[in-house]
C-alpha cells in the first residue's frame, strides 16, 4: 500500500474542506478513517498516514506564518 499516495489523498481533501480540517484536528484517526471509508488499512497504516499528514500541516502553517512574518519585517523598512 503506497501509504504517501494515501497522505496525499487526505491533505487534498482536507485543503478543500475547512470543515473536514476543524474535524481532522480533533479527531485525526476518525477522520483519516472517514476519508479512507472504502479501504480496509490496519491501525500501523493508519498511524503513519495520521502522522504523515499531520507532519505535512504543520509545514505548510509554519511556511505561511514565515511568509506572513517576512512581509510585515519587510514593511517596517518600506521594502
Amino acid at each position: 500500500m503506497d501509504v504517501q499516495k494515501l497522505i496525499k489523498e487526505v491533505l487534498d481533501k482536507l485543503n478543500v474542506d475547512s470543515a473536514m480540517l476543524a474535524k481532522f484536528q480533533k479527531d485525526p484517526m476518525g477522520t483519516v478513517k472517514s476519508i479512507l471509508n472504502a479501504m480496509n488499512l490496519d491501525e500501523k497504516t493508519l498511524k503513519a498516514i495520521v502522522e504523515g499528514v499531520t507532519a505535512k500541516l504543520n509545514i505548510e502553517g509554519g511556511v505561511k506564518e514565515a511568509t506572513g512574518l517576512l512581509g510585515k519585517i519587510k514593511s517596517l523598512f518600506g521594502k
